[in-house]
């Protein structure tokens, strides 16, 4: 078993996954300062534009929150501040909602080593009737965002958009898995492989009801930790709900912190 200190995870994603990383495109702009940094995403995207990292302190704090708001609305633009429960001021989340920015689910920051992963998923094998399979490139993805509607509701369009967008700007860069019954997508996962970082992160793994409990999950979480080992990366990072951090928990991935999204909005015209 790998054992690494969660204050030496953190310190490593936090400079590889948030301050340093690089957008899935190069038409997204990447702007630093000392306590902020920013991706702003292609005029015609209607998503992508956010704080990715803030190192902000109580003196500090609102003034920078005001400075990212003026410059978003300055945009006309939508963005989102991800923000984590390690990120100082420790009521950077109060600041960010009296500044007009509005709080999604909060969810657990789960990171394991690759290699324990794989190992804690060894043999996990679908149930029968069950197909597991990777997509290929141009394949298409209205399954998952039929599947997305199932367990969630609403209309999932913006997911087929980004994903789709992702394998032209980098095909090599993301991986996505289905779990198939009859040619229905009952399951399906993706994992994205960051450039010059040591992180693969997890994503997806919605499943519809009747087809829980039954180690789907378990499956796409086992080939891809497998993908992540055969490129030589070391650590797996999941957002976990509170349904996925259980599971996710027994196969070797251990809660390090919490990240919620703050959302800011322009006002309709």
């Amino acid at each position: 078993m790998t054992t690494v200190s969660a204050t030496e995870i953190l310190a490593c994603f936090d400079a590889q996954m948030r301050r340093d990383l690089s957008p899935p495109s190069p038409t997204w702009r990447v702007e630093r300062t000392d306590r902020v940094v920013r991706w702003v995403s292609p005029p015609e995207l209607t998503w992508g534009c956010g704080v990715q990292w803030s190192d902000l302190d109580e003196d500090t704090a609102d003034g920078g929150i005001a400075e990212q708001v003026s410059y978003f609305a300055g945009l006309a633009r939508r963005f989102e501040w991800k923000t984590y429960g390690h990120d100082r001021p420790a009521d950077l989340g109060a600041r960010l909602r009296a500044a007009g920015l509005e709080a999604g689910a909060e969810e657990a920051l789960v990171i394991g080593a690759v290699d324990d992963v794989a190992a804690a998923t060894a043999g996990a094998v679908p149930p029968p009737r069950i197909t597991v399979r990777c997509l290929d490139n141009g394949e298409p993805l209205d399954g998952i965002a039929a599947l997305q509607s199932a367990v969630w509701g609403g209309d999932w369009a913006w997911l087929i958009a980004e994903l789709r967008q992702e394998q032209r700007a980098d095909p090599t860069a993301l991986s996505i898995h289905v779990a198939e019954a009859d040619d229905q997508i009952v399951c399906a996962g993706w994992v994205r492989f960051h450039r010059d970082t040591q992180f693969a992160s997890l994503w997806g793994g919605s499943t519809l009801r009747e087809w829980r409990g039954r180690g789907i999950y378990r499956s796409l979480v086992a080939r891809r930790a497998g993908q992540a080992r055969e490129r030589g990366l070391r650590h797996l990072q999941v957002d976990a709900s509170p349904e996925s951090r259980p599971i996710l928990e027994r196969l070797g991935l251990h809660v390090v912190s919490t990240t919620t999204p703050y959302v800011w909005s322009p006002p309709p015209s």
